[in-house]
């Protein structure tokens, strides 16, 4: 399937049963999460044989913004099983005890992983400076993607520091996915902003509930509204 050329629509899925939903209503890039965490290599290999989209997988082990040793290890090896499974990237980010994107660890796992693209998780939404955090990225070996709201509370409470960075710095816009509660009246505005990818999650499921599967006719909609603003 051809990806769109213009603004890009990726879409989490948390089930196999998701896949067919986004794939028909124009999704461009899945992005596969088991709750916030790592998802189970059997379901990266059915999300594959299910979509010939591009496929990113949160890499996370635990709820904690850091890691040790042994998990990154771990962290490795599971990237390297699910890329091998057939995902095009992954998504991953730590902070430090400041509250600072943690360069070192970030670089070190890209490194680990030659050849492979990977997108900035929502960890930079938890740091204390965001504006600094951003110029920390710059050189990250492999890294074409922030997932971002602006505050940990959501594009609800971070879109105008957000859409402001992006006004501000192309290479921001360029990078930037928005995440964590996109509504539709943000799209214009961040398109103009040079924004070119979004990402979506509960607003493509019935009532805004995991516990309904994608529906393809809440992704078109989202589709055409990103459609109608290039």
């Amino acid at each position: 399937m051809t990806v769109s050329a213009g603004v890009q629509l990726e879409v989490t899925v948390l089930h196999l049963r998701d896949v067919a939903g986004a794939v028909e209503g124009g999704a461009d890039r899945l992005f596969l999460t088991a709750g916030g965490l790592s998802p189970a290599p059997a379901d990266v290999s059915a999300a594959v044989r299910e979509s010939d989209l591009p496929l990113r997988v949160m890499l996370r082990l635990s709820e904690h913004r850091t890691t040790n040793g042994g998990e990154f290890s771990r962290l490795v090896a599971l990237a390297e099983e699910y890329v091998a499974l057939g995902a095009e990237g992954v998504s991953f980010g730590f902070l430090d005890s400041d509250l600072r994107i943690d360069v070192g660890t970030c670089r070190a796992l890209a490194q680990a992983l030659p050849g492979v693209p990977w997108t900035l998780s929502r960890a930079i939404d938890d740091t204390l400076e965001p504006a600094r955090s951003w110029r920390q990225l710059a050189g990250l070996p492999g890294l074409d993607a922030v997932h971002s709201a602006g505050s940990p509370r959501g594009l609800d409470g971070g879109y105008d520091d957000l859409l402001a960075l992006a006004e501000a710095d192309p290479a921001i816009a360029a990078l930037l996915v928005p995440s964590g509660g996109l509504r539709a009246e943000m799209v214009p505005w961040f398109v103009r902003a040079g924004v070119t990818r979004f990402h979506v999650e509960e607003q493509v499921r019935p009532g805004a509930s995991d516990k309904a599967y994608v529906d393809a006719g809440h992704v078109r909609s989202w589709r055409l509204l990103l459609d109608a603003d290039t």
